[in-house]
C-alpha cells in the first residue's frame, strides 16, 4: 500500500512537473528544434552565427583556442522565456514589472574557481526577447566588432580577473546562467543553463629585444634625463605589451623635470607617428579657449552663449539657454538635453556626427528639465564643438591658424594633423593628431603653470581653474576645464594627477605633486579594455618604475 501511494505520489509530481512547464505566466516561444529539445538547459559554444535551425550537434565547440581575429558565440537553450523563470522570483510582479527591473546573472568560472560575476544590465535585451525567447545567441568575441552586450559582456570579464587566469596553456572554462530581479534588493533565481569548453592560450612568440628599454634620441626641445628608474619594472611592462596582454599599445613617453626619462614605441609606432588620440583634443579646446581671454578676444569663460548665437533662430528656445556660460561647456555641466553616456540622449555625439551642421545641431537642442533644479556633470561633445566654433569666430584668421601662432609654434610642435567639422572648423571635439612628444609638451606646459621657454602660453590662473575640481564626477574623481581627475593609490601613497583623456585610453597625465608628466597612446578604441589597461600599466608599472 505504501509502495503504491508513493509511486502514485510520484507520478503526481511528474505531472504537476510537465504541467507548470507548459503553463506560461507570459505565453514564451515553444521549444519545437531538436536540438533545442535535447539540449534545455544547457550553453553551447560555437565558432559561427548558425541559425538554429540549421544547428547540428556537432557545431558545439568542446575546445578554443584565443586569437586575432577570430569568433566565439554561445547558443544559450532555455526550458522557458526570462520572464517566466523571474516570476517564479516574485510571483506577485506584472510582466513589466519583472522585464525592467530583472535580467540574466552570468557567472563565468575558469579551472573551477568563480572568477566574475555579473547582472547583466537591465537594458541588455529587448522586453519582446525576455517575454518569448527561450533560446538565444550572443557574441563573446567577435572578429568584426558585432554591435552585442555580449562581446562587452566578455571583455568585462576578460579585465575583472579572466585575463590573469587565463595563463599560457589549457583551461576549463565554465559559465552558468541565473535570472536576477533588482527589487529593493538583488534576488537572484535558480540556475536556469550551463556550459563548459576548454580554452586554449596559446604562448606569443616576440623578440626580446623588443623587452630592452629604447634608447632615446636626442631632441632640439627638450633634454634627456639622467634620473634612475627602475629598468626591470619597465622591462617587464614591455614584455606584457610585446605579448599582447597589453593590448595596442603605441607608446609611452614621461618626462621628469621637463626632460625625457622614457620614451618607448610599440606595434609598428615610433617618434614620428602621429597618434589619434581622440577626446585628448578636447583639453587643447580649454587651451585654446585660455590663450583668446589671455588676448582678450573672447572677455572671460563667463560669458553666455546669447553673447554669441542669437538663440531665438533655433529650436526649442527656451529662456533658461540665455544663461548657458562657456564655463558650463568646459565643465560638462550645461543644460542642454545632451549626454554621451546615454544613448537615448537627443545630444549624443552620434547623433550629431551624421548632420550637416553641427552647430545648428547643438544649439537646437532642448534644454534638460532634470539639470535645471541642480548643477551636475553630464559628458557632452557637442558643446565643446560649439566652443570651438565660437573661437574661430572671435580669434583672428580662425581657430587652425590661431592654434598654430599661438600654442603649436611656441612649442615647437610643427607636425599635426586637424580633423574638421562639416563647417570646416577644426574639430575640438578631438580631431587633433600629434606625436606622443608633442603630447608631452602639451602636458608639460601645464606643470609649468603656463610658461614655455620664459614665455607665458597660458595664463597661471587659466591653468589653476583648468586643473582644479570644478565637478565632482564620482568619489575622488573630479572635473576641472576639460580636464579630468583623480589619485592612485599605489603601495599606500596617493598620488593625484590631472589628465586629458581620449578613447581607448589614450591619456596625458599631469601629476600635482610629482616632477611627471606620463603620456600613453594606444588603438584600443571602443574597448573595455583600453581604460582598465592604462590604469594599470600605471598603478602597477610606471609609478612604481620612476617615483623615488
Amino acid at each position: 500500500m505504501i509502495k503504491k501511494f508513493a509511486l502514485l505520489v510520484t507520478i503526481l509530481l511528474i505531472t504537476l512537473k510537465s504541467l507548470a512547464q507548459k503553463i506560461d505566466f507570459v505565453q514564451s516561444d515553444s521549444i519545437t528544434f531538436a536540438i533545442h529539445k535535447e539540449n534545455v538547459g544547457k550553453i553551447a559554444f560555437m565558432s559561427n552565427n548558425v541559425p538554429i535551425e540549421n544547428i547540428k550537434q556537432n557545431d558545439f565547440l568542446k575546445e578554443f583556442e584565443i586569437k586575432d581575429k577570430t569568433d566565439l558565440n554561445i547558443r544559450v537553450f532555455m526550458g522557458n522565456s526570462l520572464t517566466n523563470y523571474l516570476h517564479l522570483i516574485s510571483p506577485q510582479l506584472s510582466a513589466d514589472e519583472l522585464t525592467n527591473n530583472g535580467n540574466y546573472q552570468f557567472t563565468f568560472i575558469v579551472d573551477n574557481k568563480i572568477v566574475y560575476i555579473e547582472n547583466l544590465n537591465l537594458g541588455a535585451g529587448n522586453t519582446s526577447s525576455k517575454n518569448q525567447k527561450t533560446t538565444f545567441r550572443v557574441p563573446l568575441i567577435s572578429s568584426n566588432n558585432e554591435d552585442s552586450w555580449g562581446r562587452f559582456l566578455w571583455n568585462r570579464f576578460f579585465y575583472n580577473g579572466g585575463e590573469d587566469a587565463f595563463s599560457t596553456g589549457t583551461h576549463l572554462l565554465k559559465i552558468e546562467i541565473r535570472p536576477y530581479l533588482k527589487n529593493n534588493e538583488v534576488i537572484v533565481g535558480n540556475l536556469i543553463a550551463e556550459g563548459q569548453l576548454k580554452i586554449i592560450i596559446p604562448e606569443i612568440i616576440f623578440n626580446e629585444e623588443q623587452v630592452k628599454v629604447q634608447n632615446i634620441k636626442p631632441l632640439k626641445e627638450l633634454q634627456i634625463s639622467n634620473s634612475k628608474i627602475d629598468i626591470q619594472k619597465i622591462e617587464e611592462l614591455n614584455r606584457k605589451i610585446a605579448a599582447k596582454t597589453f593590448k595596442d599599445i603605441t607608446s609611452i613617453v614621461v618626462l621628469k623635470e621637463g626632460k625625457i626619462l622614457l620614451e618607448e614605441y610599440f606595434n609598428a609606432a615610433n617618434r614620428a607617428t602621429l597618434h589619434d588620440t581622440r577626446s585628448v583634443g578636447k583639453s587643447f579646446a580649454s587651451t585654446l579657449l585660455g590663450i583668446a581671454i589671455k588676448d582678450n578676444y573672447i572677455k572671460s569663460e563667463t560669458q553666455t552663449l546669447n553673447e554669441f548665437y542669437n538663440l531665438n533662430n533655433y529650436q526649442n528656445y527656451a529662456v533658461a539657454k540665455d544663461s548657458i556660460t562657456l564655463k558650463d561647456l568646459l565643465t560638462m555641466s550645461s543644460i542642454f538635453d545632451g549626454s554621451d553616456i546615454n544613448s537615448e540622449s537627443a545630444g549624443n555625439e552620434e547623433n550629431m556626427y551624421p548632420t550637416k551642421n553641427w552647430i545648428e545641431f547643438t544649439l537646437n537642442l532642448p534644454i534638460d528639465k532634470t539639470k535645471l533644479a541642480q548643477k551636475q556633470w553630464d559628458y557632452f561633445t557637442a558643446g565643446v564643438v560649439v566652443l570651438g566654433d565660437i573661437i574661430d569666430k572671435k580669434v583672428p584668421n580662425g581657430l587652425e591658424k590661431y592654434a598654430h601662432q599661438n600654442l603649436f609654434k611656441p612649442l615647437g610642435i610643427t607636425n599635426y594633423r586637424w580633423q574638421f567639422t562639416p563647417q570646416k572648423v577644426v574639430n575640438t571635439a578631438g580631431g587633433v593628431q600629434l606625436r606622443s612628444i608633442d603630447l608631452a609638451k602639451f602636458g608639460q606646459l601645464y606643470k609649468n603653470k603656463g610658461t614655455w621657454n620664459g614665455k607665458q602660453i597660458l595664463t597661471k590662473q587659466w591653468v589653476d581653474k583648468s586643473l582644479s575640481h570644478q565637478m565632482k564626477i564620482a568619489e575622488e574623481e573630479y572635473y576641472g576645464y576639460l580636464f579630468w581627475n583623480k589619485t592612485y593609490n599605489v603601495n599606500g601613497k596617493n598620488y593625484e594627477v590631472y589628465y586629458s583623456s581620449g578613447n581607448g585610453g589614450n591619456k596625458i597625465f599631469i601629476f600635482k605633486d610629482q616632477p611627471l608628466v606620463i603620456v600613453i597612446t594606444s588603438t584600443a578604441y571602443n574597448t573595455v579594455y583600453g581604460e582598465k589597461q592604462a590604469d594599470k600599466i600605471m598603478e602597477q608599472y610606471l609609478i612604481q618604475a620612476i617615483v623615488k
